[in-house]
């Protein structure tokens, strides 16, 4: 498994699927998952992406085969994209396309806003809105029922009513197994901050092509309560796809990275 030492006390894990002709420069992806996942969240988007792009899915720092992060790991939004930047230096790799799912979402608006010379189009599928109150984010992020019953009964009560009502129930065993693979010290740490970052200031600041998706009924918020933020972003588009899924970058994943696609491929620079 390819791992990058990044920073001293982070070894972090990541795939890197590139399936592109071997003769031509192609350009690059890079995934984040949500809270709880890894890079193989995104099984169901690589066979859309990798043909045409170098796609890199890293673990975020603490989760998946990356470093574990202990309970009072002083974490911030911008360490993990620091954390991205390193990963991606270390390929090689100065400029990309930026996708993020859930939580991830949060921080790649930052990160799009933050550095406007990386990142070449943003996409955000299923994401929260900019500024979650404590009581929305600790509907999402119980750490007194984390420490009670641990990762993968946390995911497997909660992943139900957030891959919606028509993803199959082998779909939602295989998710609250994935996800309960977590470090609880990790899930515990990174959800008591990342998600009350308040990021409203950084989407006029986005200065790339974005892409927001979201479906008809998200428990994330309404269609309008959407268009809201997503309209405070220059060049930006709303996608909504039908449904009641929270986590449409995993229950409509083909859907999704078809949208994606045509998303970047329009607003692709001409050589």
């Amino acid at each position: 498994m390819p791992t990058a030492r990044i920073t001293p006390d982070c070894e972090m894990h990541y795939h890197l699927d590139d399936f592109t002709d071997p003769w031509k420069k192609s350009e690059a992806i890079l995934m984040i998952h949500g809270n709880g996942e890894r890079g193989a969240a995104w099984y169901g988007w690589v066979p859309h992406l990798a043909r045409e792009f170098r796609v890199v899915r890293p673990d975020t720092r603490g989760f998946g085969e990356s470093t574990v992060m202990p309970r009072d790991f002083p974490w911030t939004i911008d360490l993990v994209v620091d954390d991205y930047l390193a990963l991606m230096k270390h390929l090689g790799i100065e400029r990309f396309h930026l996708i993020a799912a859930k939580l991830g979402g949060t921080v790649a608006r930052h990160f799009a806003a933050r550095c406007p010379d990386k990142v070449l189009t943003l996409t955000v599928v299923g994401t929260p809105p900019p500024h979650w109150d404590r009581l929305g984010a600790k509907a999402a992020h119980s750490t007194d029922e984390l420490e009670k019953v641990g990762v993968e009964a946390w995911a497997k009560k909660n992943m139900a009513k957030r891959l919606g009502s028509k993803f199959p129930a082998a779909g939602v065993e295989y998710w609250g197994k994935m996800m309960g693979k977590t470090a609880v010290d990790t899930m515990i740490g990174y959800g008591e901050v990342i998600p009350y970052v308040d990021i409203t200031a950084d989407l006029p600041r986005i200065q790339c092509p974005t892409l927001v998706m979201t479906t008809e009924a998200s428990a994330l918020g309404s269609i309008e309560s959407t268009r809201v933020w997503q309209k405070t972003i220059p060049n930006s588009e709303l996608c909504v796809i039908p449904g009641d899924s929270y986590h449409l970058a995993a229950t409509d994943a083909d859907v999704c990275a078809e949208e994606t696609l045509k998303f970047i491929r329009k607003h692709r620079k001409k050589p």
